[in-house]
C-alpha cells in the first residue's frame, strides 16, 4: 500500500486521464446518456484496492477473434483540444514507451467501448489501437510480461503510450512506481474456427485413406487444470466419444484444452454442438484438426 503522499500524487496523475476518457466518450458520438462530470483534479484520488492482488493468481488475457466494438472506434476524435486517429489495422504494431495504470477511482465506470472498467481484469487503454485489440506488454525494467485486452481510450499524456488495469500493473510489478518502461506488441488471434460446412467439405474432398487429420470439437481452453478436468468429467456423462485434455504452453503459462473426438464427420460435430448448447450452455465451440 502506498503512503498517503504517494497515493495523492498518483491520483493527481490519473486526474487528467479521467477527464480525457470522459471527453472521448462524449466526442465519439456514441453516447446516449451524459457521463459523470469529473471533479477538481486535485480532489480525485486513484489507487489500488484495500486488499492487494496476488500476482500468482492473475492470468493473462487469452486472445480471441472479436468484431470491432460498436463504440470507441470513431476516427478522428478530439480530447483536450487535440485530435487523435484510430488505426485502420493493428497488424504489426509494436512500440516502446511509458505505461501507467488506473484503479479504484474508475472501477465500474464505463470505458470508451462501453464495457465497465474492471480493475481486476487484464485490460488496457490505448489512444490509437482498434477496440478491442490484444497486446503483449513487457516491463523493460524487470522483463516480466503479460497479455491484455485493449478496450479503452487513453492515456492522454504525451509521455505515455498505454494505461493498464490495476491487475495488469500487479502482474508486471510496477504498482508502487506508478509507471514503467514497456514494450507493447500486438498479438493476432488464431484464424476463426472452421465452420461445420468447411469440415464436411474437407472430409468429402478426400478419400478415407488420405485423411491423416482428425476432427475434434474444442469445448474450451482453461488455465486451471482442475476446472478442465471437471468439464471433462461432466462431458463424459453425456457423450459417447472420447473426451481428452491437451496442454498448450504459452508465455502466460499452460492452457488445458478440453476436446471431444476424433469425430467421423461434420454431422456428428453439429449434433454434439447442439448438446453442448442445450445441456452446458456452451455456444459455438471450436472445430479443430489434429
Amino acid at each position: 500500500m502506498k503512503t498517503d503522499r504517494n497515493t495523492l500524487q498518483l491520483g493527481f496523475r490519473r486526474a487528467v486521464s479521467a477527464i480525457a476518457l470522459t471527453s472521448a466518450l462524449i466526442l465519439s458520438g456514441c453516447q446516449t446518456t451524459p457521463p459523470e462530470t469529473p471533479t477538481d483534479p486535485n480532489e480525485i484520488v486513484d489507487g489500488p484496492p484495500a486488499v492487494p492482488m496476488d500476482p500468482a493468481t492473475i492470468q493473462p488475457a487469452i486472445p480471441k477473434n472479436e468484431p470491432r466494438s460498436r463504440y470507441g472506434n470513431h476516427s478522428p476524435y478530439t480530447v483536450l483540444n487535440k485530435e487523435y486517429e484510430v488505426l485502420e489495422t493493428s497488424e504489426n504494431y509494436a512500440e516502446e514507451g511509458i505505461a501507467s495504470w488506473y484503479g479504484t477511482k474508475f472501477h465500474g465506470r464505463r470505458t470508451s467501448s462501453w464495457e465497465p472498467y474492471d480493475m481486476y481484469s487484464m485490460t488496457a487503454a490505448h489512444r490509437a489501437l482498434p477496440l478491442p485489440t490484444y497486446v503483449r506488454v513487457t516491463n523493460l525494467d524487470n522483463r516480466k510480461t503479460t497479455i491484455v485486452r485493449v478496450n479503452d481510450r487513453g492515456p492522454f499524456h504525451s509521455d505515455r503510450i498505454i494505461d493498464l488495469s490495476y491487475a495488469a500493473a500487479v502482474k508486471l510489478d510496477f504498482v508502487e512506481e506508478g509507471t514503467a518502461r514497456v514494450k507493447v506488441e500486438v498479438i493476432e488471434p488464431t484464424p476463426p474456427p472452421k465452420t461445420f460446412a468447411d469440415a464436411n467439405t474437407k472430409l468429402k474432398n478426400k478419400a478415407v485413406n488420405e485423411i491423416k487429420e482428425n476432427l475434434f470439437i474444442q469445448v474450451g481452453a482453461y488455465s486451471d487444470l482442475a476446472r478442465a478436468e471437471q468439464i471433462r468429467t461432466d462431458l463424459k456423462e453425456w457423450v459417447t466419444f472420447p473426451v481428452n485434455i491437451g496442454t498448450l504452453e504459452t508465455e502466460g503459462g499452460a492452457l488445458y484444452r478440453v476436446q471431444i473426438g476424433p469425430l467421423r464427420n461434420a454431422l456428428q460435430a453439429k449434433t454434439i454442438n447442439q448438446l453442448l448448447s442445450k445441456e452446458f450452455n456452451i455456444e459455438a465451440p471450436m472445430l479443430v484438426w489434429n
